[in-house]
């Protein structure tokens, strides 16, 4: 029988290193749980970082990949097929954007969703050197999507990068005033920093961020790898703000567990990209497209828009009650939330969380980031509840 420290050994004898050793090592899940090779449950309330909406295993989720690879698994983009065309009919759908000119293009992942926006800026003001995006914030780590992230850490080591990006603070509308100018093709921002702690946006700043655009003729881009798809309880977290980007950026939560990321040029945007400027071998493949249509089916078939809302406000409402010297807030909206630590331990609290029967995230070294499967119930956020006392002492 293979355990957790069988597959950590033969991990670390074949894999790089950038990862270190993943703690757990699973095999199969089911809704919003999780069990590892050992035979120990887990409730994920991570959920692969915001990509399992749907939860584990889903039925019709299952039926969906399985008739597909049953189908046709691959076309390239060489021809076309019924799921990527009627998926991306879905996103415009979604987004109110079905008769103004707005188009999608289909890619593998998040980093190549914001490669591809990256490319359309340089498209449509080639004349224009630089960006503007915001500090701590997360795009990705591909040359060009790294080049736009704002954290040092890993950023920096990779210089030389593929843009001259200015970084403000994130919710500072006077700072991103005063960086946006003629010279700027872009503003890259995500609705909430993500991996900077999920870090809401300021009532109004992506109302501003778009008005400040458009004084100066830059692109707004928004980042909604993460937030997108349920997440906040909408189906984009912009949508709640009553702001329109030019373009958006989707992955994570569309495929559900299958990698799928979507560009949407809105309106004239749409036809940035000519013929030969992009592509994608594998993007948007069949087996992808279906199961990114089963996770919408699903969410919408099964209430999950409410069901985030619901329960996560039970999750925030029980943490913001407990009282320990450990939590001073929570932060977010939906199933997506961060747990503010007083001090620096969130790498404990990840541990003593993972002793405990939970899968969270130490994402900052004193926040902790939620991100469950929309199909959480509230009981299962109850025992999250319950427990996190106990879990907080044992960090201390």
């Amino acid at each position: 029988m293979t355990h957790t420290s069988d597959l950590q050994e033969r991990w670390n004898a074949a894999l790089m290193p950038n990862y270190g050793t993943p703690p757990v090592a699973l095999a199969r899940g089911k809704g919003a749980e999780v069990w590892d090779v050992d035979g120990n449950r887990y409730l994920d309330l991570l959920g692969g970082i915001a990509v399992t909406s749907i939860g584990h295993a889903h039925p019709a989720y299952v039926a969906a990949v399985h008739a597909q690879v049953g189908t046709l698994a691959h076309t390239s983009n060489l021809y076309l097929h019924e799921p990527g065309v009627t998926l991306a009919e879905r996103l415009l759908h979604l987004l109110g954007a079905t008769d103004d000119g707005s188009r999608v293009f289909l890619c593998n992942s998040g980093t190549e969703a914001n490669e591809a926006a990256f490319k359309m800026v340089r498209r449509h003001t080639p004349d224009r050197p630089r960006f503007v995006a915001a500090e701590n914030s997360f795009h990705g780590r591909s040359m060009g999507a790294l080049a736009l992230t704002g954290k040092p850490a890993i950023r920096v080591p990779f210089a030389p990068h593929a843009a001259e990006v200015t970084f403000v603070p994130y919710g500072d509308v006077g700072a991103l005033r005063a960086a946006v100018g003629p010279d700027v093709a872009a503003v890259f921002l995500e609705p909430a920093l993500g991996e900077g702690g999920v870090v809401p946006a300021p009532a109004g700043y992506l109302r501003a961020a778009r008005e400040v655009c458009d004084a100066h003729g830059a692109v707004l881009v928004l980042d909604e790898i993460q937030s997108a798809i349920g997440r906040t309880g909408e189906w984009f977290a912009h949508s709640a703000e009553g702001v329109r980007p030019d373009i958006l950026t989707l992955a994570k939560g569309l495929g559900g567990g299958l990698p799928i990321g979507a560009v949407v040029g809105l309106g004239s945007f749409g036809s940035t990209f000519q013929r030969g400027d992009h592509g994608s071998t594998f993007g948007g493949n069949p087996v992808s497209a279906s199961a990114a249509l089963a996770v919408l089916d699903t969410i919408a078939n099964e209430g999950l828009l409410e069901n985030a809302t619901k329960v996560g406000e039970h999750l925030a409402a029980g943490m913001a009650a407990i009282e320990h010297p450990l939590l001073v807030g929570v932060r977010g909206r939906g199933l997506w939330l961060g747990i503010v630590l007083s001090q620096d331990v969130s790498a404990a609290v990840e541990l003593a969380c993972r002793q405990a029967g939970f899968l969270v995230n130490a994402v900052q070294p004193n926040a902790i980031r939620l991100a469950p499967p929309l199909v959480l119930t509230i009981e299962q956020a109850q025992t999250f509840l319950d427990a996190l006392p106990g879990i907080l002492e044992a960090a201390t």
